[in-house]
C-alpha cells in the first residue's frame, strides 16, 4: 500500500540565538569562556539557533516532551483536522526528559488524546527517521489508517553551563580547561527543536503529498566502535564503560559520566566514508537509482565542514548531485539532532520549490556507532 505525507511540521523553541548570544544562554562554565567556541562555529558554519531556555530566567521553559506535542498539534493535513483522530504516534528522541516511560507516551500523555497505538524509538539522529519508518510501516502494511512520527531534541539541557559546574580544573579555573575537547566541542554543535509528520494511505486532494517510496537504513556497529555517546566514558582500547558499572553516583558525577562525547577523530576519519563509499552505494545497488533523477538532496550533517567531503564522495562514486540541488538549513536552524531531517522536510514542503513528480532524496547518519539511513519521496 503507498503511504503519502500529508503535512509537516516543525516546533522550534524561542527567539534564534546568534553567534554572539550563544555563551550568554548556554552559560560560561565557572564563567570562563570557551575556548574552542569560535574555531568549532566557524567549521560548522551554524549562525543561528533555538534553545528551550528563557533568557530572562536562565530556566526551561519547555520539556522535549512539550516540544514534541507542540510540533504535533501544529499538523494541519486537512480542514478540521483534530489529534484525537490519530491512530498511531511513532517517537523517537536521543535527549528524553526521563530514563523511563517511553518519549512516545510522555507525548502521548502531553497531548491527552485517545488510546492509540504508540511507539518509541531511541538512538540519536536515526531515531528520527526509525520513527518516521515505523509510522510508514504501520499504514503501509494496514495497521493502521494514519500514523503520526516525530523527532526532537533537547540537547541543551546537557550543555548548558549549570550541566558542568561540579567539575573541578586547576585550583584557580585559569590553566586547565574544564571540560576535555570531546564535551566542549558538542556545546557548539547542537541546539533544540521538534518536527512532526502526518502519514496515510490517501493522498490530499487538492494540494501536494509526498509520497514515500522507499527507506534504507543501515548500522555498522558491528565493525566499527563508538564514536559519539553519553553516560560512559570511552577506553584507550576503542571499549566503553556505563555509569551502571560505577559503584556511586559520586564517581560518574565527578568523572563527567553523563555529558555528550565526540570521538572527532574516528568521526572525521569513518564519517563520509561510511555514509557514501557504504551506504549510499548499498542504497544505489538495492534501489536501482542515479543521481540525475532527483530533483533535491537533503541532507542532514551536524556541520558545514562535511559539506564539501560529501560532495567530493559522492562524485567519487559517480552519483554527482550538483550543489544547486541541495537544500539544507543548518546555517540558520541549527542542528536538532533527530528532528534536523523534519525541520528540513517542514521548510521545504511549505515552501513553493517542490513541483509535481520531484524526487527527493534524504540522507540523516548518526556517528553514534555509524548508522546511516537514506529516504526517497516524490511529490504528488
Amino acid at each position: 500500500m503507498e503511504v503519502y505525507i500529508n503535512d509537516i511540521a516543525a516546533f522550534l523553541p524561542n527567539e534564534p540565538v546568534s553567534n554572539d548570544e550563544i555563551e550568554q544562554v548556554l552559560g560560561k562554565i565557572h564563567n570562563i569562556p570557551s575556548r574552542i567556541k569560535n574555531r568549532i562555529l566557524k567549521n560548522n558554519g551554524i549562525e543561528k539557533r533555538h534553545y528551550a531556555i528563557d533568557r530572562k530566567t536562565g530556566n526551561f521553559n519547555y520539556t522535549n516532551t512539550q516540544m514534541t506535542a507542540e510540533a504535533v498539534k501544529l499538523l494541519k493535513p486537512y480542514d478540521n483536522f483534530s489529534i484525537n483522530e490519530i491512530q498511531c504516534l511513532c517517537c523517537g528522541t536521543s535527549t528524553a526528559d526521563l530514563i523511563l516511560p517511553g518519549h512516545g507516551l510522555m507525548v502521548h500523555g502531553e497531548l491527552s488524546i485517545p488510546p492509540c497505538e504508540v511507539i518509541t524509538t531511541t538512538g540519536i539522529c536515526l531515531s528520527g527517521i526509525t520513527s518516521l519508518k515505523a509510522a510508514y510501516a504501520n499504514v503501509a502494511l494496514q495497521l493502521s489508517d494514519n500514523a503520526v512520527a516525530t523527532g526532537s531534541e533537547l540537547a541543551s539541557s546537557l550543555i548548558r553551563s549549570n550541566f558542568f559546574e561540579h567539575l573541578k580544573g586547576d585550583p584557580d579555573f585559569k590553566n586547565h580547561p574544564i571540560l576535555n575537547f570531546e564535551s566542549d566541542f558538542l556545546r557548539w554543535m547542537l541546539s533544540d527543536g521538534a518536527g512532526a509528520v502526518f502519514m496515510s494511505g490517501k493522498k490530499n486532494s487538492g494540494k501536494k503529498s509526498l509520497r514515500v517510496d522507499w527507506i534504507e537504513h543501515v548500522s555498522y556497529a558491528g565493525e566499527l566502535e563508538v564514536c559519539m555517546f553519553a553516560g560512559a566514558i570511552k577506553n584507550e582500547d576503542g571499549t566503553v564503560k556505563g555509569w551502571r558499572q560505577l559503584d556511586s553516583m559520586e564517581e560518574a558525577l565527578a568523572d563527567n559520566y553523563f555529558a555528550l562525547k565526540q570521538d572527532t577523530g574516528i568521526l572525521n576519519e569513518e564519517i563520509v566514508k561510511v555514509s557514501v563509499n557504504r551506504a549510499l552505494a548499498r542504497a544505489i545497488e538495492r534501489k536501482n537509482i542515479q543521481a540525475q533523477e532527483f530533483d533535491w538532496f537533503l541532507p542532514h550533517y551536524s556541520s558545514e565542514f562535511f559539506r564539501d567531503k560529501m560532495y567530493d564522495a559522492m562524485v567519487g562514486i559517480g552519483f554527482h548531485i550538483p550543489y544547486e540541488k541541495w537544500f539544507t538549513n543548518l546555517t540558520y536552524k541549527g542542528n536538532t539532532g533527530s528532528a534536523s531531517i523534519y525541520v528540513m522536510l517542514e521548510e521545504i514542503f511549505h515552501s513553493d520549490k517542490l513541483k509535481e513528480g520531484d524526487k527527493l532524496l534524504c540522507y540523516v547518519p548518526e556517528s553514534g556507532r555509524f548508522s546511516v539511513a537514506y529516504m526517497q519521496l516524490t511529490v504528488i
